[in-house]
């Protein structure tokens, strides 16, 4: 049964998905959903106007959304074990690892990458408050720029170490969904760690076309982001 992914191709949290539906083999279609996410037929079923969001006439409530979830809810579904292994142990690093990526890294990687990629930022952060000056947003975003180097650190020594999250001999969804987020740090004013670049490679080889291809959509936004600046 086909899964219909409504998704925007510059997004490294819609990159995500994208990447798991392709190494995953399921059969999809892929919408891009630029300037439809708030129209009301959107809305109706996913009401969080998040991308990437899939509709499913197999989950209870016919769409969802959260990169996440929609990864674990596939992958529990169709008997991905090595993408997201059962193992109780192994499966408590894949879901550590993407927790602490959405709750710990993810919200800094948007502070340091949003105000230069022109996306929005969230209500109450710094980036987004008209009672700010230009240079207070500048060093805002580039003190979570800095504060990166701590959580990428926990990935290198306690998620990652020599391997793979899940401690498998293949990409997890846990490596899918931290492998897309780095793509953003291209951005920076720091260059991604050297550990960073040779892991991201792995996965990128382990991966093949499934990552290279819809990679190459952030890719080429962040270069024209850059060379536009």
């Amino acid at each position: 049964m086909s899964v219909h992914l409504h998704m925007l191709p510059p997004s490294v949290n819609n990159l995500s998905v994208r990447v798991f539906l392709r190494a995953a083999g399921l059969p999809f279609e892929e919408e891009n959903a630029w300037g439809k996410t708030r129209s009301p037929e959107f809305m109706a079923k996913i009401p969080a106007h998040l991308t990437p969001a899939i509709e499913s006439s197999a989950h209870p409530r016919g769409a969802m959304w959260e990169s996440c979830a929609i990864m674990m809810y596939l992958a529990n579904a169709h008997g991905l074990d090595a993408l997201y292994p059962k193992d109780p142990g192994r499966r408590a690093l894949v879901d550590s690892a993407n927790f602490y990526l959405t709750g710990t890294l993810y919200p800094l990687v948007a502070r340091a990458t949003y105000p230069r990629l022109g996306f929005p930022c969230y209500p109450g952060e710094v980036a987004a408050s008209e009672l700010t000056t230009e240079e207070q947003k500048a060093a805002a975003r580039a003190e979570a720029e800095q504060a990166i180097a701590e959580p990428l650190a926990v990935f290198r020594d306690y998620f990652i170490r020599d391997g793979f999250i899940g401690d498998g001999d293949s990409p997890s969804i846990a490596d899918i969904r931290l492998a897309a987020t780095l793509e953003f740090l291209a951005m920076n004013d720091t260059p991604l760690p050297d550990w960073a670049s040779g892991y991201l490679g792995r996965v990128e080889a382990a991966l093949g076309a499934a990552y290279s291809e819809p990679a190459a959509d952030v890719r080429g936004f962040v270069a024209h982001v850059k060379a536009s600046a």
